[in-house]
C-alpha cells in the first residue's frame, strides 16, 4: 500500500567532546583566529577521540533519535547511513550502528554522496516508505572527518570537524516531506576526494609517505560551484512543491563555509535571520552537517509546527540536493 506522505517523527545528534578552537590551530599550523573567521566563520570544531569511530558517534545520535520517537531499536525496518568516513570499507558502518543498537530487524546499508549524503539518505528511505516497502526508518549522518584531514595542510585542517545526526522517518498524516531535488557531476569529481586507499590507488608506502590517504580540495573552484548549485537546488525543490523562498521559515544548510552560505542567501533573496548557522561551533562535518543542525533548530525552538523548512547541501562528487518539509511538531 503507497503511503501518501513521510515525515520526521524523532532526531538526535552527538557531537564528541574534545573542542580544538582556533587558538589551537595557531599552534600547530602557520594560521591565525581572524583568518579562520574571517574566510570561513569557524571558531572551533569538535574531534573525535581515538577510540571513536564513526559508528560510534552514529550509534549515540541514533539511541537520541529513537528515544524521540518513542521507538525500539528491534522495532526498526531500515537502517540508512551517509557517511565517507566509514570505520573500514567493508562491512557498512550501518550494520555496526545495527550491531550496537541490537536493531536486529533492521535491513542497513550505507550512503556516500559525501556532504549531501544526509539527504540523498532521507531520500532513499523515504521511496522504501512511500512504496510500503518498510513502515519505518532510521536515517544517519555520522563522520569522523579528523581521520582524514592532513593536520600539516593549512587550507583545509581549518575546516572540517566530527559529529553525528540522526532521524527517524513514518508515514504521517499531515506534513512532512513535500519535494526532493538532487544533482551530481562526476566531471568534477577531482575537485574534493581522496587519492589514494581504493582500488585505483592501494595502500603503499609510497602513497602513505605523499600524504594521498587525506582529503584534497580545490576550494576556489568549489565556492563557485557550491553557491550556484545550493541556490538552485533549493529553488528547485521549492518550485516542485509549488512554494518560494518567501514560504520558507527556516533554511538549513550545509554548514561548509559562512561565505558561501551568505552568497546562497544573496542568490535566492533570503535574508540570513532564516538560515540556520551552527558553522561557527563545529565547522564542516560533512554529512552529519545538515543532520545537526536540524535537530538544533528544533532544540531551539526556531522550528514549530507547520513551519516550512529546506535541507540544502552540497558536497564531492559532485553532489547536490534539497529537500522540502512541512515541519509535523515532532521534537526532541
Amino acid at each position: 500500500m503507497k503511503i501518501e506522505s513521510v515525515g520526521i517523527v524523532g532526531i538526535g545528534a552527538y557531537l564528541p567532546e574534545k573542542v580544538l578552537t582556533n587558538e589551537d590551530l595557531e599552534k600547530m599550523v602557520d594560521t591565525s583566529d581572524e583568518w579562520i573567521m574571517t574566510r570561513t566563520g569557524i571558531k572551533e570544531r569538535h574531534l573525535a577521540r581515538e577510540d571513536e569511530a564513526a559508528s560510534d558517534l552514529g550509534a549515540k545520535a541514533a539511541e537520541e533519535a529513537l528515544k524521540s520517537a518513542s521507538m525500539k531499536a528491534e522495532e526498526l525496518d531500515l537502517i540508512v547511513c551517509a557517511t565517507i568516513t566509514p570505520d573500514m570499507d567493508f562491512p557498512s558502518t550501518s550494520c555496526l550502528i545495527q550491531r550496537k543498537l541490537n536493531a536486529a530487524n533492521a535491513v542497513c546499508f550505507d550512503v556516500s554522496a559525501a556532504c549531501t549524503g544526509y539527504i540523498y539518505a532521507i531520500t532513499i528511505a523515504e521511496q522504501f516508505l512511500k512504496n510500503g516497502f518498510y513502515k519505518n526508518a532510521l536515517v544517519i549522518g555520522t563522520e569522523k572527518l579528523s581521520g582524514i584531514t592532513d593536520w600539516e595542510d593549512r587550507n583545509t585542517c581549518v575546516l572540517f570537524g566530527d559529529g553525528a545526526g540522526a532521524c527517524i522517518l513514518k508515514p504521517v498524516e499531515n506534513g512532512g516531506i513535500i519535494s526532493t531535488y538532487l544533482g551530481s557531476d562526476g566531471n568534477q569529481a577531482d575537485l574534493l576526494k581522496i587519492p589514494a586507499g581504493g582500488s585505483r590507488m592501494p595502500a603503499s608506502l609510497f602513497t602513505v609517505k605523499a600524504r594521498l590517504h587525506f582529503l584534497k580540495m580545490e576550494g576556489s573552484e568549489l565556492f563557485k560551484h557550491a553557491v550556484r548549485l545550493m541556490a538552485d537546488a533549493a529553488e528547485k525543490a521549492l518550485s516542485q512543491a509549488g512554494l518560494t523562498c518567501k514560504d520558507v521559515t527556516c533554511l538549513i544548510p550545509h554548514q561548509a563555509n559562512i561565505r558561501i552560505l551568505q552568497a546562497v542567501a544573496k542568490k535566492i533573496g533570503l535574508p540570513m535571520e532564516r538560515i540556520y548557522l551552527n558553522i561557527e561551533k563545529y565547522g564542516n562535518m560533512s554529512s552529519a552537517s545538515t543532520a545537526v543542525a536540524l535537530y538544533e533548530a528544533v532544540k531551539y525552538k526556531r522550528i514549530k509546527k507547520g513551519d516550512i523548512l529546506v535541507l540544502v547541501a552540497f558536497g564531492s562528487g559532485l553532489t547536490w540536493g534539497a529537500t522540502v518539509i512541512e515541519w509535523t511538531g515532532e521534537d526532541s
